[in-house]
């Protein structure tokens, strides 16, 4: 080797570390949900510039509500060792988090992180795990019943479809619906379901027990299911409520909740601000800024209900 290419190879050996931190090493990102990963979400991370085969390298699981399967899900996506996790519900939360405890977290859709173990405060989530919550328990049942007995105001007996495999769920169930109950004089008897088969039993359980309506909770397994929820409550004559659009577009009565997608997308930013160095500990939790109230007017036909003016008036979209 002569002198010219000996200095030129050690040179090129020297600067090639900082020309690849230059042109950007690619980041790898790991999801871990109930469904395919989210249109929004991505958009939300492409805006702030990482671009999957470009700059960003992104591994996927679906537990496809199969509860069972998540912590083997969550244990394949740290092996990958990313450099974030993103995840969308109570469950995979959990265990991402007892799956890692340096591998920063960002989690969509989780109700009430603080009463999970999730994370310290909202304001100061500490740990290696942060995100944005649905909403924190404390009132959002008693207006969803507020509301749903405007479009029902006979009900004196709400059952709520819950499913005991999600832990959001057993709380809610434990310590915000009793006091609900109570305030608002009426009884809420729970009835639940951890599959789509116990779905039909759940629904003829609320029958039995003389239910006027039926509040459904979120949940993946109810978004899955949301065609058989339906049509069971239609079967029933059970007027129904459910948390996410979805639920009023594919034929339920009404939803009241938060807007999914723009969760999601507003993660990007607490994404970007991650890969480029932010903790999560660092990082509030966020809560919703927008909530959707959809009302099926074909729907409220076939109950015999009228929605009155100062429903409709609140509506962010009416389905004729």
């Amino acid at each position: 080797m002569n002198r010219r290419n000996f200095i030129t190879g050690t040179a090129a050996l020297l600067v090639s570390p900082r020309r690849s931190w230059a042109q950007g090493t690619p980041r790898r990102i790991g999801f871990l949900g109930g469904f395919e990963y989210p249109a929004t979400l991505r958009s939300g991370i492409n805006e702030k510039g990482w671009i999957e085969d470009k700059n960003l390298i992104l591994d996927q699981r679906y537990f496809e509500g199969h509860n069972e399967r998540i912590p083997a899900l969550a244990a394949e996506l740290v092996a990958f060792n990313p450099d974030l996790l993103i995840c969308s519900t109570p469950q995979a939360a959990i265990a991402l988090k007892s799956a890692t405890i340096t591998i920063p977290i960002v989690f969509v859709g989780v109700a009430n992180p603080v009463a999970l173990g999730l994370v310290q405060s909202l304001s100061h989530p500490g740990g290696n795990i942060t995100g944005f919550a649905t909403f924190v328990p404390g009132g959002f049942v008693a207006k969803q019943i507020e509301i749903f007995r405007e479009l029902v105001p006979a009900a004196s007996k709400i059952a709520i479809l819950a499913n005991p495999g999600n832990a959001m769920h057993v709380l809610s169930l434990a310590e915000e619906v009793p006091g609900v109950a109570r305030s608002l004089g009426i009884a809420l008897p729970a009835v639940e379901a951890t599959t789509g088969e116990q779905l039909d039993i759940a629904f003829a359980s609320a029958a039995a027990q003389r239910a006027d309506a039926i509040l459904v909770f979120g949940d993946t397994l109810i978004l899955r299911q949301s065609s058989r929820v339906v049509a069971l409550a239609a079967k029933h004559h059970l007027p129904a409520m459910g948390l996410f659009r979805q639920f009023a577009e594919g034929g339920g009565l009404i939803s009241y909740g938060p807007d999914l997608p723009d969760l999601f997308h507003r993660a990007g930013d607490y994404v970007d601000k991650i890969l480029k160095g932010t903790k999560p500990a660092d990082l509030p939790v966020e809560q919703p800024t927008k909530f959707e109230l959809i009302i099926n007017m074909k729907t409220a036909k076939a109950l015999g209900l009228t929605v009155p003016p100062s429903v409709l008036v609140r509506a962010t979209e009416v389905i004729e």
